[in-house]
Formats: structure tokens, C-alpha cells, sequence
């Protein structure tokens, strides 16, 4: 399929977002595997070299500014008050993070749909789980004093992934559903089967 020319009118893309709604609008429209970096760059008007200023590959596209949005996470949970509780913390946080504008949602779902059901995509989710999980186990170590591999540090962290694609999944199928109430709702019902567990650490942090 020849590339796709840049459309009538439409301004150079100038930023990871902006590149990024431009390729996935394309991949909703003929699939992820279909679509070139060649023909999102066409799309947006730029050089193929300048595609790869912003994304390292076509897999990274999908996740749109993803840095960005740990590192607001990062500066998020540097920012909870010693005394919140950990569960609280950690909830608030995946809430904080997964929660977008009212008008922005309905091509978030696209989004998520095209990256948890795309095969080709589902491996390459895995590097971004881990940057992801890094950010809440590096949290979790320095408010429980762990060392940030820990066993602990880490379950929590993929605890907190686990409870935000199940998340997701319910909220893909249901239309009606709200996201981020689902993920409260996760959180809520994990903390009813963990809540009376013994802390084999002494003292209750």
C-alpha cells in the first residue's frame, strides 16, 4: 500500500503527542501491522529521521509520551505526606495516572484497545510494565525501608499493574464503565483479602 501523503492544510507534527495521535489514527484505520513509519511520516508531514527523534520504533508510538507520564507519576509520589497511608498512597497515585480529560477519553480507549489487544504490541508492553513497576517499587522500598528489589517492593508494584489492566479490561467491554472507578474499586477489594494479613516486619507502617 503506497504511503500516505500528508493531508491538506495540516501543520508539520512538533511533538511526541501530537506525531503520536497522527500514527494511531492511521493504525486504527488499517491496523497496527499494516501501517510504515514511513507512511505515519508522510502523514505528519515530516522525514522519516525525525520520526525516530521522537520514537525509537513503530511499537513506541502507541504509548504516546509514556516518559512523561512516569515522570509525573515520580513527582506525584514524592509528594504524598509520610503519614498517608501506603495502600492510600499507591491508590490515589494509579488513580492520579490513569486519569484523563472527560474529551480525551474516547480516543484513550482506542488507544489502550490497539495496545492490549495488538499481539504484536503485547511483548513490547512488557518494557513498559517494568518502567512502570519501577516507579511504584522505588516508592514503596524507601517508605517501608527496603531494599528498592525487594520481594515485597516488587509484589506491590506488580500488584498495583495487576489491578490496572483488570482495570482496563472491564473498561474496555463496558462503555458505560469509569475507569478510574474500576480501579478503585480493584484497590478496594484487594485490600479487603490483604487487609488483616500479619506484618511479619514488627510495628505497622
Amino acid at each position: 500500500m503506497p504511503s500516505v501523503a500528508a493531508r491538506p492544510g495540516r501543520a508539520r507534527a512538533t511533538s511526541a503527542a501530537e506525531l503520536g495521535e497522527i500514527g494511531l489514527s492511521l493504525i486504527l484505520e488499517r491496523g497496527f501491522d499494516t501501517v510504515t513509519v514511513d507512511d505515519i511520516a508522510a502523514a505528519a508531514g515530516i522525514g522519516r529521521r525525525t520520526f525516530f527523534r521522537y520514537f525509537s520504533s513503530k511499537n513506541d508510538l502507541p504509548w504516546g509520551d509514556f516518559d512523561a507520564l512516569l515522570q509525573r507519576m515520580r513527582t506525584h509520589l514524592a509528594e504524598v505526606p509520610r503519614d498517608a497511608p501506603l495502600a492510600v498512597a499507591l491508590r490515589e497515585a494509579v488513580v492520579e495516572f490513569n486519569s484523563f480529560p472527560v474529551d480525551t477519553l474516547p480516543q484513550h480507549r482506542l488507544r489502550m484497545a490497539v495496545l492490549l489487544e495488538t499481539p504484536t504490541l503485547v511483548a513490547h508492553s512488557a518494557l513498559r510494565y517494568e518502567s512502570w513497576r519501577r516507579v511504584v517499587a522505588d516508592f514503596v522500598a524507601e517508605r517501608l525501608d527496603l531494599p528498592p528489589r525487594s520481594v515485597g517492593a516488587e509484589a506491590l508494584a506488580r500488584a498495583c499493574l495487576g489491578i490496572s489492566l483488570a482495570a482496563y479490561q472491564q473498561w474496555l467491554g463496558d462503555p458505560d464503565a469509569v475507569l478510574t472507578d474500576l480501579i478503585r474499586e480493584g484497590f478496594d477489594e484487594m485490600s479487603a483479602v490483604f487487609g488483616d494479613a500479619p506484618d511479619h516486619r514488627g510495628g505497622d507502617r
